[in-house]
């Protein structure tokens, strides 16, 4: 039986998928990500299911919705019971790893972990809330014992060298390992509110490129954006820098790469921070695989959702996929080997309001939770108001809310329909959604029927 390949996840905090060369940045960020995604598999429509950095976090470890696993909100730990990532790996024989960014441990504790709360990884050196825990060039994380280590160099160079490291002692082993290394770039610097660069990086980057988002909508994009763009180029000079290790430790061909992110960034333009809105901005992030069956998979067209990618890789490694998991394996898209996937990605959203939102290839369609209890946020409510309709295809950076127009109420109708049943299918109660007031005829709306809502037309 050959030997089943190793996994490393290359986790970012906060990075648009703009961000990227393939899609469309021209600020040459991204060589090494552009090229792992064109070689391997690019998922070209990838967006988040929850768009905080814990709730999103938890539906990576158990490849649930973020009710499902117990952390609709930060601040909470995963469900005790759930079957695991690490624990399906570790259960096939892997040895598996923890670095960086956990933000899942026991409530109120910034640092160190306990080991009830690591989601069944062996070897681990993280911190809890390591935007609390660090600086740009003050990297401190804890070890399998709880004791802390002060790593040296820029806060992504410290991560890397790392998990390299790590690599090349699990690399002399004939054991597979899964490794997931967690940056916190290029999430904001918490106590100063900023996007500390390493040093000379901002100024390459000030007064460039601005997305046309943003340039609408301004935001603190002015302040931040030159940082935000340099951390990203880091970022990927340590994936480019992985790469090499693993080619020179001769196992490139025998390991899997995946990089993503939480959730993206709108700086400030759709509410009063960074993320946490139903918006393009905030949901939709990178996402590439290379190696294994990957390799060569070109661009898959769907729309693919974080809950997705567990099943995925454990699919590809010949791993049991837990039944507890309520995303799928997009490996027969890699494939071109299924016919029917869903049409929308369901995204909850938390801590800014209690909402939840539909993303089509041509739709964006979100609901409000109302009375809403007073006390720490519910998962979810027994009622909600429609709050937003985008028509992407004619709008694609989001600027025109169609959600009160008269001539678009069959579109909300539809969506409406395709809400409650994604809900249901997350394991929500199916709730009452209030429709607003129409405003004006508006345009006139396209037909409706379920191949309008397909991609493109």
């Amino acid at each position: 039986m050959p030997r089943r390949p190793n996994v490393i996840v290359f986790f970012t905090d906060q990075q648009r998928h703009d961000s990227t060369g393939l899609h469309g940045n021209p600020l040459d960020l991204t060589p090494n990500f552009d090229r792992l995604a064109s070689d391997g598999t690019h998922v070209k429509h990838f967006f988040t299911c929850q768009p905080v950095c814990g709730p999103a976090r938890a539906c990576w470890q158990t490849g649930m919705y973020a009710t499902a696993a117990g952390v609709h909100v930060n601040g909470r730990t995963i469900t005790p019971g759930l079957p695991t990532l690490a624990e399906q790996f570790s259960r096939a024989g892997y040895r598996t790893g923890y670095f960086g960014k956990w933000h899942l441990g026991e409530p109120q504790v910034l640092g160190p972990v306990k080991p009830e709360y690591r989601a069944g990884y062996q070897d681990w050196l993280a911190s809890n809330v390591l935007e609390f825990t660090s600086d740009a060039y003050e990297t401190v994380l804890w070890d399998a014992n709880n004791q802390p280590h002060n790593l040296p160099g820029y806060r992504v160079d410290a991560l890397t060298d790392a998990v390299i490291r790590y690599v090349d002692e699990r690399a002399r082993s004939e054991q597979p390992f899964f490794t997931f290394v967690s940056y916190i770039e290029p999430h904001h610097q918490n106590h100063r509110d900023n996007y500390p660069a390493p040093h000379g990086y901002e100024e390459r980057y000030r007064g460039r490129w601005t997305p046309p988002d943003l340039q609408a909508l301004g935001g603190s994009s002015a302040q931040h954006l030159a940082g935000y763009w340099g951390m990203i180029k880091r970022l990927d000079e340590a994936l480019g820098r992985l790469q090499d290790a693993l080619v020179s430790l001769r196992i490139a061909d025998d390991t899997i790469v995946l990089f993503t992110s939480d959730h993206g960034n709108h700086f400030k333009t759709r509410n009063g921070e960074y993320k946490r809105s139903c918006h393009d901005s905030s949901i939709r992030v990178p996402c590439g695989i290379w190696g294994g069956p990957f390799r060569g998979g070109g661009a898959i067209d769907e729309l693919v959702s974080l809950v997705d990618l567990p099943p995925t890789l454990l699919d590809a490694c010949g791993v049991a996929v837990p039944p507890t998991m309520q995303g799928r394996s997009m490996l027969p898209l890699v494939n071109r080997a299924l016919d029917a996937w869903p049409e929308e990605v369901f995204v909850q959203i938390s801590e800014s309001h209690v909402g939840r939102a539909l993303r089509t290839h041509r739709w964006k369609y979100a609901i409000t939770g109302v009375d809403v209890p007073e006390g720490p946020q519910p998962p979810g409510v027994a009622k909600y108001v429609e709050s937003h309709l985008y028509d992407l295809e004619s709008d694609p950076h989001e600027l025109c809310n169609l959600v009160d127009a008269a001539s678009f109420g069959d579109v909300r109708a539809e969506l409406r329909g395709r809400m409650m049943a994604r809900m249901r299918a997350a394991g929500e109660p199916e709730p009452i959604i209030e429709t607003v007031e129409p405003k004006g005829r508006g345009q006139r709306a396209p037909s409706l029927k379920l191949a309008a809502l397909k991609r493109g037309k």
